[in-house]
């Protein structure tokens, strides 16, 4: 015969663990949801992909910069993130980053240099038929502007010093939930509600950028490339600032 006071001790035990592990998936997701849908170089860059490919193009940068975002908190919730904390662990990451968006602000503007100059084209040319290899050479750039984005996405992410000062506060999110002392079950519990909330936020940002900036005039591609060089300059610009002040003290 089973003991009662033993039944109703295992349920509550039961009940205080999932009402835990749904409190921190659900901070988890929110966190998430907060962290990918702040403004930055992964939702310009979105934008600009957007304007040739669409969906896909955005989608793709999307998904890339999840790639950082799991690397980043892999590496949070192993500890690691507590020694990227140290300013001399930003600094090169911050390096890498602000020469990065540099590079992407200066291939923005010739994008849109490159649109103007198109946009000038007589109608005629773009009506002309296309053999075999021109039909190939289209595919292959479609298929390298695919990678290309996902590329892009991931770089991003990695080389964005803030993602490693949301990682080593992690501490601060298990204080605020009341759980002193995390398990590796509570770890893999917030891990998985902030990549659920990654990947629909994938969806929800690339359909939302599709729908305002794909399909537009070429007028309006040309000024979204260069708001986009621009947007990437200053964040380049503060990315550098920042690592340069943590080098020099």
């Amino acid at each position: 015969m089973l003991d009662f006071g033993g039944v109703c001790f295992f349920r509550f035990q039961v009940f205080s663990s999932m009402s835990s592990f749904i409190g921190i998936f659900g901070a988890a997701f929110f966190l998430g949801m907060v962290f990918n849908a702040a403004p930055g170089p992964i939702f310009a860059e979105s934008i600009r992909r957007s304007l040739t490919g669409g969906f896909g193009a955005a989608f793709r940068v999307q998904i890339g910069s999840l790639v950082g975002d799991a690397t980043w908190a892999l590496l949070g919730l192993t500890g690691v993130g507590v020694l990227l904390q140290a300013d001399m662990s930003k600094v090169p990451v911050g390096l890498a980053g602000a020469s990065y968006l540099g590079w992407l602000a200066w291939d923005s503007w010739s994008e849109a240099n490159k649109a103007s100059r198109d946009a000038r084209l007589t109608d005629h040319l773009s009506t002309a038929p296309k053999n075999a290899d021109s039909r190939s050479e289209t595919i292959s750039v479609t298929a390298a502007d695919s990678a290309g984005a996902f590329r892009s996405g991931m770089v991003l992410s990695l080389s964005n010093p803030q993602n490693i000062a949301f990682w080593a506060a992690l501490g601060s999110a298990f204080g605020s939930l009341g759980i002193s002392e995390p398990t590796s079950t509570d770890y893999k519990v917030f891990f998985s509600g902030f990549m659920i909330a990654s990947v629909v936020w994938c969806y929800i940002c690339a359909a939302a950028i599709s729908r305002l900036f794909s399909g537009r005039s070429a007028a309006w591609h040309i000024w979204t490339y260069r708001v986009c060089a621009l947007a990437f300059a200053y964040l380049a610009l503060g990315t550098a600032r920042e690592a340069l002040s943590l080098l020099l003290g």
